[in-house]
């Protein structure tokens, strides 16, 4: 199948991309495991690991998608080799659970910002009471189809008209609208006793192995590194595009933002809110916002004496929220559904039989938030397999050869040198394999029976559902494989 559509300039590419690596955790998941870690102890390890885990990864899954022209399961056929096309396939299986619960957060941003525009968010004396209310009625369904909704009209209408210019519009709106909440965080009274917390770093923090774990897993979770998203739209990228620059850009870009978020929250807990701040802000709410729904409309309502200005930022932060998590969202229906056309099915065929399976996939989890927090932890997690197996892919391939061949082959500006050898071959496996194996333990001390899979959160939940669906695709690798080929 000859590739037909592609982003119209290196600008359009990064945006798009910029879209899929800043999403709702940036904004709100970032402060709280800063918060929980140390402040400005976490931010060290947490760089380090954007060089160690994020880049590379990009690097990675940008080069693979460009030189494929597949999704990530007919990808991994001609990288890794006919044999090992499963593995890309689950990687496409992950972002397509997670967009199914992703669809239920991005209606809940949706829900959120109507509120706040509306100025009814402001009129409870419990916000808890009020996200209770909400999150236990029918209402997060209905935005979950609306979220469904808005990602695949932009889908249907391909790369440039769709995806691209949606982004276009999304990115440097949220980044606006995050840089008029920073000037009003920035001159709030006490500020810059956050902004302290925030870049301090502490020594024993940085002596404790889990600040490390945290900031490696923040990586894998925050860039939409090794998530197939990257590969996906990198499949629409000119031949000319150059692959260590646009990686580059699009990591230090995306966690450029998630320091801009981190001051305006902390400057703002800092300045208004009461001695127990902290305490508050490293809490899990839902979907792990850490309170998100609940804490921040109250910080909100606080901003200034003015009622309409304190709705007029409630209703940004609320609309940057909703543009991330939406931009986000609109490139894991496009990875499903780029999957779908690599059989040999149209577009808009293709686009439809997505929003579909999302409407109906995705209402367990909006009814359910039990359900919501199982596939959250068993996919979220699963993610760090996918990152291990395209740095297998490359390994099949051969890391010299990928790096000379397809990274520094036409349209590299700057050549990458034979240090990327070595992340891909020793540094990217043993991250993934300690990541793995530390979440999996970890969760024996919150669930002692962390065999039973019919737990939410445990060890159990996640090797039943990743043996059924990773025993299938083996089954089936062949069949998917060949079929994929043959429609090229």
């Amino acid at each position: 199948m000859e590739q037909k559509e592609f982003f119209t300039s290196r600008w359009g590419l990064i945006l798009a991309t910029l879209g899929i690596a800043v999403g709702t955790g940036n904004i709100w998941r970032f402060s709280r495991i800063v918060a929980q870690n140390g402040g400005g102890s976490f931010l060290i390890p947490w760089v380090l690991f954007l060089l160690l885990w994020s880049v590379p990864l990009i690097i990675a899954e940008m080069a693979i998608g460009k030189y494929a022209r597949l999704g990530p399961t007919g990808a991994f056929a001609k990288v890794a080799g006919k044999k090992f096309g499963w593995m890309g396939a689950f990687i496409t299986f992950v972002s397509t659970a997670i967009m199914f619960y992703y669809s239920v957060v991005t209606g809940w941003c949706f829900r959120y910002f109507f509120s706040a525009i509306s100025g009814d968010l402001f009129n409870t004396t419990s916000h808890l009471e009020y996200w209770e209310t909400f999150s236990s009625s029918s209402w997060p369904m209905l935005f979950h189809f609306s979220a469904i909704a808005v990602g695949v009209f932009v889908v249907y209408h391909g790369i440039v008209h769709g995806v691209e210019k949606a982004n276009k519009i999304l990115v440097p709106t949220l980044i606006a609208i995050l840089l008029v909440l920073l000037i009003r965080a920035l001159t709030l009274p006490n500020a810059f006793e956050g902004i302290k917390y925030f870049f301090t770093p502490k020594m024993e923090y940085l002596l404790d192995i889990k600040v490390w774990l945290n900031a490696l897993t923040q990586n894998a979770w925050d860039t939409g590194a090794g998530w197939g998203l990257i590969l996906t739209y990198a499949v629409y990228a000119k031949r000319k595009e150059d692959i260590s620059i646009n990686a580059a850009l699009v990591g230090f870009g995306n966690n450029s933002i998630s320091l801009i978020a981190g001051i305006i929250i902390f400057s703002t807990v800092f300045s208004l809110s009461s001695v127990d701040a902290m305490a508050r802000i490293t809490e899990s709410g839902p979907a792990n916002t850490g309170l998100t729904f609940i804490f921040l409309p109250v910080l909100f309502s606080k901003l200034s004496e003015s009622n309409l200005l304190n709705i007029f930022f409630a209703s940004s932060f609320f609309l940057a929220l909703a543009f991330a998590a939406i931009s986000s969202l609109i490139s894991m229906i496009e990875l499903t559904t780029r999957t779908v056309i690599d059989f040999g099915i149209s577009r808009k065929k293709a686009v439809f039989m997505v929003g579909f399976t999302g409407l109906i996939m995705g209402i367990p989890s909006a009814l359910s938030m039990k359900f919501f927090v199982n596939q959250d932890w068993v996919w979220g997690v699963g993610l760090i397999l996918s990152g291990a197996f395209i740095a297998f892919a490359i390994i099949k391939f051969g890391v010299d050869k990928f790096r000379q061949e397809i990274i520094n082959g036409y349209g590299s500006d700057i050549k990458i040198g034979k240090w990327y050898n070595s992340l891909i071959k020793y540094v990217i496996p043993i991250e993934a394999t300690v990541l793995l194996v530390w979440w999996l333990v970890s969760s024996v001390s919150w669930d002692p029976d962390w065999w039973n899979p019919l737990h939410a959160e445990n060890v159990g939940t996640c090797l039943l559902q990743w043996g059924v669906v990773l025993s299938l695709l083996i089954i089936f690798n062949k069949t998917i494989v060949n079929k994929i080929l043959q429609e090229e």
